[in-house]
C-alpha cells in the first residue's frame, strides 16, 4: 500500500480545503512562459551570433532561475525576486532588440498576475468568511428536520388515492378540479363532466 502524505494523515471529515492562491498560480504561469522565452532566446542568439555557447548558458541559467522562482513566490521576497528576473529578461534586448518589447510585455503580465491575483485572493477570502458565517448561523437548517428532532406533517395530494404515494409536506398547486378528489368519480375532463 502507498504511503499516505501528511495532509492525508491529518484529514478528518468536514475539514475545509486549503484555499489555493490565485496570485501564486498566475505568477507561476507567467514565470514558466518566460522560462520558455528565455530558452528560445538563447537558441536564437546561439544560431545568429557565430555559435557562441555563452548565450545558451546565460539563457539556461535565466530559465532555471525563473522555474525556481515559482517555488519562492509565496515568500515575502518572492515577488521582488520575480521583478529582478523581469529586468534580466528585458536586458536580453541588448543582445536582441526585439526582446525589449517582449520583456516589457512580460513585465506587464507579471504586474497583472500579482495585482489581479491578489485582488481575486482577497475576494475569495471575503467570500469564504461570509459563507462560514452563514453556515454557522444556519447550522440547524442545513442538518434537516429529521436530525433536528422536528417532524414534517404529511398532507395528501389531490387526486385518486394510491397506497404508498404520500409525499411529506407537499400539495399540488392550483384549484381543485371537481370529480378528481379521492373517492369521487372520474368522468374525464371538467368540460365533459359539465355536459
Amino acid at each position: 500500500m502507498a504511503k499516505l502524505t501528511k495532509a492525508q494523515r491529518e484529514w478528518k471529515p468536514d475539514t475545509p480545503k486549503k484555499p489555493r492562491s490565485t496570485r501564486l498560480m498566475f505568477a507561476s504561469v507567467v514565470l514558466l512562459l518566460e522560462a520558455f522565452v528565455a530558452l528560445f532566446l538563447g537558441l536564437a542568439l546561439f544560431g545568429l551570433k557565430d555559435k557562441d555557447a555563452t548565450y545558451l548558458i546565460a539563457a539556461g541559467v535565466l530559465a532555471v532561475l525563473m522555474i525556481l522562482a515559482c517555488g519562492v513566490i509565496r515568500k515575502p521576497w518572492g515577488p521582488a525576486f520575480g521583478w529582478i528576473l523581469q529586468l534580466a529578461l528585458i536586458a536580453g534586448g541588448f543582445w536582441e532588440p526585439s526582446m525589449f518589447v517582449v520583456g516589457v510585455l512580460f513585465a506587464v503580465a507579471w504586474w497583472y498576475a500579482l495585482y489581479a491575483g491578489a485582488r481575486i485572493d482577497r475576494e475569495n477570502a471575503s467570500r469564504a468568511r461570509t459563507q462560514a458565517a452563514w453556515d454557522a448561523a444556519h447550522r440547524d437548517e442545513a442538518t434537516g428536520p429529521e436530525v433536528a428532532g422536528t417532524e414534517v406533517p404529511v398532507t395528501k395530494a389531490p387526486g385518486p388515492e394510491v397506497p404508498g404515494t404520500e409525499v411529506p409536506g407537499t400539495k399540488a398547486p392550483g384549484p381543485e378540479v371537481p370529480g378528481t378528489e379521492a373517492g369521487g368519480t372520474s368522468g374525464g375532463s371538467p368540460s365533459a363532466q359539465a355536459k
